[in-house]
């Protein structure tokens, strides 16, 4: 059934839908299964489209609709009581996002609310939980370990008992009896994952985590985990969301991810502080990091692509904003073990000895691993950590461009750079530098024109003005009418020390691209159209740096990987046609990955290919908001925009819609459609697209509504 088909049916039943009530049910000619709504005392607010954006799919029900959906799903746990008969009894709240009541059985408000329970006490001596809740779990006949044996955390089961007070209010009693000696001064957490199902009414589900701490005896908590925070997690999976979706919170996560739980299959630890780091650091493991999952499923992460430096510890532990930071946010470098070391630096041997001297407990470890020693690349753990590009030795180069000459077609430009280093009192004369490679290119409608000049050796340097001059050896085009820009790749190679007496670390201490747009007529420059902010493309990859960490901004990527730009000159010819590298092709193309129907391999340097189809993004693709700067994800592109040559797709050349949407959507049913959708006018030499009659803004099956999530 579409979302359209579905929206209709939302809004028909909504019309015949009488208000829900937020108040209690009583029972009808004291039947206690047959329930009416009392009249609430209050009038609730009603959700409204209003509340929600684009990208949702709820903001395309209309008010009805919504008022129907009551979207969201959220869980309050009230409180806790552990009887005589040493089973927790929860009293706890269901509503939706706007805070009404949801009966969880589905029938007065649409969905039902399934919720699974975990019980378990923290552990402060050893950072971890251990469940009350378990299961055990059998080696499949098929795996390396065939009828093996594991206990595992896991939640109640089977269910016990729930007692609904109210709509939207109810308890839940425990199956699992609590051994007669447990600790009751220790910490304690419920954990519940909920799924309020309406696939079938809007075509997804919604999901909520709550984790309660207490304490039986009453007492006040002092110990409780709080190592990582959703947040940090979200700057790149979007959503965090595994065991089908169900489990989003990283505290409920751990609260089965602890020692106490194998892989039977395998014989493989999944506690968490093992799982993370071999997860996203395959490359640091002597064999394949392989846990077989519920049906027989086999979860190899041996391909996994990490999209930033795996010394970035603080990225995870203790997030990129105040809100992503935990209260035991120095975990990672206070509370050094041989687990959760041991799971990046796979070759280590702390009990054998191997890679490292003999260590049989964790007692000593911040012995020599100090948390920060003030020295980079020594034994402590941040400096181990420091990442070269990051280290506190480089000066930084500054480059800014004070003017530019001769811009007109048929012209060789003259620009003039100051290059600074440090605080911008040292001046540096641009042949002096490792790379001096100035940019010349137009124009900035679709680049496809452009020259990188090496300049080393050709500038004019003018110690006092403290300036750097350079004349292209390239002209301008004479038909080169419009805007154009300048820019360039500019470093300095720079040793760095090793705090542990290593040889030294020869870094490319690159500037920022110096961005500067001119016209080559009397009418203004404009700059070119921002399709994409680098600050998002950071949430994920921390530092996005190419092609040996010189190009920093989209600015100048966008400059080369242009319409009708490839990879030619690297591509052996047995390997056939060259692949475009067009960003709108490449970058879709790439963040598809796995899910591509054909593959997308790039030949870079040396003829070396780049196979991108194993590419597993963590994100949700239809969330384009989260590379594109809003507005930008729509169709039809901006005037301008070059068609792209696409030698190795269904058909070439695609206009720059086609060839953006045909990224993600590769199959051929997807390409004959825009095929079918585009046409080259008389006297055109650019094809025309029809994308925008259905998918432009506000239109039936805008890019908005079809990605709405």
């Amino acid at each position: 059934m579409s979302f359209v088909t579905r929206s209709l049916m939302i809004v028909a039943a909504a019309a015949t839908l009488a208000v829900t009530s937020s108040g209690p049910l009583t029972a009808v000619d004291g039947n206690a299964s047959r329930r009416r709504p009392v009249v609430a005392q209050t009038t609730p607010t009603q959700p409204t489209t209003s509340a929600f954006t684009p990208a949702q799919m709820e903001y395309y029900l209309g008010e009805d609709g919504v008022a129907y959906i009551r979207p969201g799903l959220k869980i309050k746990i009230n409180s806790v009581t552990i009887g005589s008969d040493r089973r927790a009894v929860v009293d706890f709240n269901l509503t939706d996002d706007f805070d009404q009541p949801l009966d969880r059985a589905g029938k007065i408000t649409p969905g039902v609310v399934s919720t699974s329970w975990i019980f378990a006490y923290y552990s402060p001596d050893t950072r971890e939980y251990t469940a009350y809740t378990t299961r055990t779990a059998t080696g499949v006949a098929t795996s390396p370990n065939p009828g093996a044996t594991a206990i595992q955390a896991s939640s109640d089961s089977p269910a016990g008992p729930y007692v609904e007070l109210e709509m939207g209010h109810y308890t839940y009693k425990f199956t699992k009896v609590l051994p007669e000696n447990y600790d009751k001064a220790k910490t304690h957490t419920i954990g519940i994952y909920a799924t309020r199902n309406l696939t079938e009414i809007l075509g997804k589900n919604y999901y909520a985590n709550v984790e309660h701490d207490f304490r039986p005896d009453g007492g006040t908590i002092t110990a409780k985990w709080d190592k990582i925070r959703d947040g940090a997690c979200l700057n790149c999976h979007d959503p965090l969301a595994l065991h089908g979706g169900s489990r989003r919170d990283v505290k409920l996560c751990v609260m089965c991810h602890s020692t106490q739980t194998k892989d039977p299959d395998t014989g493989n630890s999944v506690n968490m502080a093992e799982l993370v780091h071999k997860i996203h650091y395959p490359a640091g493991q002597t064999t394949p990091y392989i846990i077989w999952g519920n049906q027989s499923s086999i979860h190899n992460y041996s391909h996994t692509t990490y999209p930033q430096s795996v010394l970035n510890c603080a990225n995870c532990h203790e997030g990129r904003t105040a809100a992503q930071k935990p209260t035991q946010s120095d975990i990672w470098y206070t509370q050094p073990s041989r687990r959760a070391c041991g799971a990046c630096h796979g070759a280590t041997d702390f009990a054998g000895g191997s890679n490292h001297p003999k260590q049989t407990s964790d007692t000593q470890c911040a012995t020599c691993h100090i948390p920060e020693s003030g020295v980079e690349f020594d034994a402590s753990i941040k400096g181990a950590h420091t990442i070269a590009s990051k280290s506190k030795q480089l000066k930084g180069v500054k480059v800014s461009i004070v003017s530019v000459t001769g811009v007109a077609p048929g012209s060789k430009p003259t620009v003039t750079y100051k290059i600074t280093q440090g605080d911008g009192t040292t001046v540096i004369d641009g042949n002096k530098l490792s790379t001096f490679s100035p940019i010349l290119a137009g124009p900035t409608t679709s680049y496809v024109d452009y020259w990188r000049e090496n300049a080393i050796g050709k500038g004019v340097f003018d110690a006092a003005a403290g300036t750097t001059t350079y004349t292209f050896t390239n002209a301008i085009p004479a038909t080169g009418k419009g805007t154009w820009v300048i820019s360039g790749d500019f470093y300095l190679n720079t040793a760095v020390k090793r705090g542990d007496g290593g040889a030294d670390i020869t870094v490319r201490d690159a500037a920022v691209n110096p961005i500067k747009y001119v016209s080559t007529t009397s009418a203004p420059a404009v700059a070119r159209r921002q399709i994409v902010d680098i600050n998002l493309c950071n949430e994920c990859h921390d530092s996005l740096a190419l092609h040996g960490g010189q190009r920093l901004v989209i600015d100048e990527c966008v400059i080369c990987h242009n319409p009708v730009e490839d990879d030619q000159s690297r591509r052996p010819a047995a390997a056939g046609a060259p692949e475009s590298v067009s960003f709108q092709r490449m970058i879709h193309r790439i963040h598809s990955g796995e899910e591509l129907t054909q593959p997308y391999t790039v030949y870079g340097f040396g003829g070396t290919p780049f196979d991108f189809t194993e590419v597993l993004y963590p994100g949700d693709r239809r969330n384009c908001l989260s590379c594109h700067i809003s507005g930008t994800q729509n169709v039809p592109p901006a005037v301008g925009a070059d068609p792209v040559v696409t030698l190795r797709d269904f058909f070439s050349p695609q206009g720059p819609g086609t060839a953006s949407c045909l990224g993600c959507h590769d199959n051929e049913d997807a390409a004959a459609h825009a095929f079918l959708n585009t046409t080259n006018f008389p006297g055109s030499t650019k094809p025309s697209e029809a994308c925008g009659t259905c998918h432009g803004a506000g239109a039936e099956w805008s890019v908005d509504k079809s990605h709405a999530r």
